[in-house]
Order: structure tokens, then sequence, then C-alpha cells
């Protein structure tokens, strides 16, 4: 009989990562920034939530035998300036990339950093994906 098995939270856990990892940065990009998987109410330059990471998981495709998945995960960043929203995602892009912990066991770029506009706010914002591979857990 096979074990029952699925796939812990990488969206969860992405966000984990990037929050642990640029806490205490020293680039002045990276100052202060909140991450989340929600996108704020207000992203306006004026408030406090600048700059602002979001994790979002945009699909997952788990091998037949659940012995991993492979999970494409988008970071979307709102900073002050583009040029700031670039260099924060570039940071972003990169700690995932070496990092391997229980969830997520490796990163390889996707597409991106791509620069936009919000059109809800005209905030300047950078979003690249990369390739998670998930490890299974036990259920």
């Amino acid at each position: 009989m096979k074990p029952l098995s699925g796939f812990p939270d990488v969206q969860a856990a992405g966000a984990a990562v990037l929050r642990e990892a640029l806490a205490g940065r020293p680039e002045p990009h990276a100052a202060g920034a909140t991450v989340g998987t929600r996108v704020p109410p207000d992203r306006s330059p004026e408030m406090p939530l600048l700059p602002y990471v979001l994790v979002r998981k945009d699909s997952d495709l788990p091998h037949p035998s659940m012995a991993n998945s492979r999970c494409t995960l988008r970071c979307t960043v709102w900073h002050t300036g583009a040029d700031e929203a670039h260099d924060l995602a570039m940071l972003c892009q990169g700690l995932w990339i070496v990092h391997s912990g229980p969830v997520i066991r490796g990163v390889r770029p996707g597409t991106g950093p791509l620069p936009a506009v919000d059109p809800g706010t005209g905030i300047e914002l950078s979003t690249f994906t990369v390739l998670a591979n998930v490890k299974p857990v036990l259920l």
C-alpha cells in the first residue's frame, strides 16, 4: 500500500522564506519591506506598506509518483520607484534561488523581473516568477 502524501502550502512557505531573508538586509531598497500573500488595500506611496512584496502560487504540477511538485510562484513588488521595485524583485528572486528548506527544496528562475505600473494606483512595480520544487509530506 502506498503512503498517503500531499504537499504543504508553498505560497505561505515562499512568503516565509522572503520575510525571514529580507529582515535586516543592508540594501536601501529592501529596508522596511513587508511580505504577504494578499494585495494590501492601500498601496499608495504615502502609506507605510511600501515596499510591499506579494507572493502568490500561480500553478502546481505534482509528479505522478507524488514524490515532488513543481509550482510556479509569482512575486510582485510595489515600491516608491521603478528602479527600487526592480532591485528588490531581483533580490527576492536571488534569495529564493539560493534557498533550500523543508518545504521548498529548490528554485529555478521563471520569467522576469518585468516592470509595470499598478493600474489602480499608478505605483511602480516589478514582477517575476520562479519554478519551485516542493517536497511532499505524509498525511
